[in-house]
């Protein structure tokens, strides 16, 4: 039996109460006049999916399915009572393509869960109205997409456990639970074996009580955290400016076999759909309930546009699309402020390849589409952009070589990504099987092309647990010539198996990111600088002094350490205003 009260599948009840309270206390608040009708939710702008939609208008979602996993929200003796469902009859779904799946012997009811994260999807609405926003244009991320609608019990009876995959392009699930099962290990053997790519939320941090949820916490699916709104009054600036991801409010790494989750987070906090009328709409709340929708959403796109060309269908392959995506999606997600890989310290952790509460970033639309555009690359000579889905077998090919030039390498940076699925059983209660399973290295060389005795390792990701291996890494200004090289962590490992391994990578060359982010400074995200992030940033000095294994905001200077330079630093930068900031 599932169990999970305080766990990211009960997150519907505690948003719906959240949006209460936060409704109570927006309308006693001063707001920001809205003076034109502006696109919601705003957090899709922030991740640049709108953008995107511009960029290629013809990226709808068409022709693209959704397998939408929902839990049920009342349960009577430990059974489900159906409803799971979204408010069909909400403005936003008027347009919607849906497909129910539940168990026919009882009535179905409406979830407010269900509602808004169908609306964050699926939802239009060109007439849609707030009190405190006024008129504004309410436009999912893939409105002409068609969607399954599976009560989660009855997808775990009927297609996890008699190993059926659903027949959708994209899984998305905002639920979870703290421990791993038979249902969860199904999900992941689904993932493998049919190339299913599922996007999950990780959970909603320390201060809900949730550890790492499955099944994001899954090696083989894509784990989704979420990053906090900005704090302050105004409902509009809450709903298009955002923080970090912090872990009071982000489940966070590393899982309890030693793996870096989540892979990648996003903003939560949205206008969405209200399930208690046809016309209403509430913000969400930060939830990773939220969060997993905008990631699920783009990944569609990025489909859409990978089946309109041949040259690209093979990053929607299902022999291995899903390695290509989730790389594609990581290796373009942007550094937020503090992003580090494993604990804070100086020096690069070549063992873990993500940061503990990050993952490799926050979502970025755009780039990842123009990963995608850039086209597969095959082993040596390459474009400063792109991906490969490829193979290594112990007894052929032990090693690929990717071959970048950069004409003018002073200050930039290479990220590269490599992805590839662990295996399980497809029998109930589908054990991992971990004879099968590769251990692959990633290496980041500066080349001499005149002089081989010149070149060097750079920077290299060998972690022992992960299926994901990341760098990002700053170019030496002397050498314009690079390799990226994908091959097996121990060749001579004995037990190292002698099947082929499918792979994704994903690499990019870029200038250095701006680092002149009030983020760095402004440690609870209020606006200003002041003496409320002193407070904060003394307190994770004495508690990284006390426990060095935490996970701490504050080392501004990047020395590997919270120290009293950091200190010095923030004084320097006392009251520093962000452009939104409003008394």
């Amino acid at each position: 039996m599932f169990y999970s009260t305080k766990k990211t599948v009960s997150s519907g009840l505690i948003a719906c109460f959240a949006i209460f309270l936060g409704s109570i206390s927006t309308a006693i608040g001063a707001e920001e006049p809205a003076s034109e009708k502006i696109l919601q939710p705003q957090s899709l702008d922030y991740t640049g999916i709108y953008e995107l939609r511009q960029l290629d208008p013809d990226l709808t979602g068409s022709g693209i399915k959704f397998a939408v996993i929902c839990r049920s929200i009342t349960y009577i003796d430990g059974e489900p009572q159906n409803d799971y469902r979204p408010n069909i009859e909400h403005n936003c779904f008027k347009a919607g393509q849906f497909t129910f799946y539940e168990e026919a012997d009882l009535p179905v009811g409406i979830s407010p869960h269900s509602t808004a994260i169908c609306s964050i999807l699926f939802g239009e609405d060109s007439n849609a109205f707030d009190q405190q926003l006024g008129q504004f244009q309410y436009e999912g991320i893939v409105p002409q997409a068609k969607a399954d609608i599976y009560e989660f019990w009855h997808f775990l009876i009927n297609n996890v456990f008699g190993h059926s995959p659903p027949v959708a392009d994209v899984v998305t699930a905002s639920i979870g639970n703290q421990f791993e099962g038979w249902w969860t290990r199904g999900i992941e053997s689904l993932a493998e074996h049919y190339g299913l790519i599922v996007v999950a939320g990780i959970g909603n941090g320390s201060n809900a009580y949730d550890p790492l949820l499955y099944p994001a916490a899954g090696t083989n699916i894509i784990g989704v955290g979420v990053v906090d709104p900005v704090k302050t009054e105004y409902l509009e600036t809450k709903l298009s400016h955002f923080a970090l991801a912090h872990p009071e409010h982000s489940s966070f790494g590393p899982t309890a076999d030693g793996r870096c989750k989540p892979d990648i987070v996003a903003p939560g906090n949205c206008m969405a759909a209200d399930s208690n009328g046809p016309n209403r709409y509430e913000q969400t709340g930060s939830w990773s309930s939220f969060s997993t929708p905008t990631v699920a959403g783009t990944i569609g796109l990025l489909i859409q546009k990978a089946r309109q060309n041949p040259d690209l269908s093979p990053a929607a392959s299902p022999e291995g699309g899903n390695c290509v995506m989730k790389a594609i999606l990581m290796n373009s997600a942007t550094k937020l402020p503090y992003w580090h890989k494993g604990l804070v310290k100086k020096e690069d952790d070549h063992s873990v390849p993500l940061d503990y509460s990050q993952g490799a970033g926050m979502l970025n639309a755009p780039d990842a589409y123009n990963h995608l555009i850039a086209g597969q690359n095959k082993p040596g000579n390459v474009s400063t952009i792109g991906w490969d889905l490829n193979h290594l077998q112990k007894t052929q090919t032990v090693e690929n070589t990717y071959k970048i030039t950069i004409p003018e390498p002073n200050d930039k940076f290479i990220t590269a990504t490599a992805v590839w699925n662990k295996h399980y059983s497809r029998e109930y209660p589908f054990e991992s099987i971990p004879e099968k399973d590769a251990n692959l290295r990633l290496e980041l060389w500066a080349v001499d092309t005149e002089n081989s005795e010149n070149d060097y390792l750079l920077d290299y990701s060998d972690s022992i647990e992960d299926n994901v291996e990341h760098i990002y890494s700053r170019t030496d200004a002397n050498y314009t010539n690079y390799e990226i090289v994908v091959s097996y962590s121990d060749t001579d490992d004995s037990n190292q198996t002698d099947l082929p391994q499918r792979y994704g990578l994903a690499w990019k060359t870029n200038a250095k990111q701006d680092d002149n982010n009030i983020l760095w400074y402004d440690l609870n995200a209020d606006g200003i600088v002041n003496d409320s992030d002193f407070v904060i940033l003394l307190n994770n000095l004495l508690a990284g002094m006390q426990r060095p294994e935490s996970y701490l905001l504050g080392d501004i200077d990047g020395d590997g350490t919270i120290d009293f330079k950091d200190v010095q630093i923030l004084l320097e930068h006392n009251n520093l205003k962000a452009d939104w900031y409003t008394k």
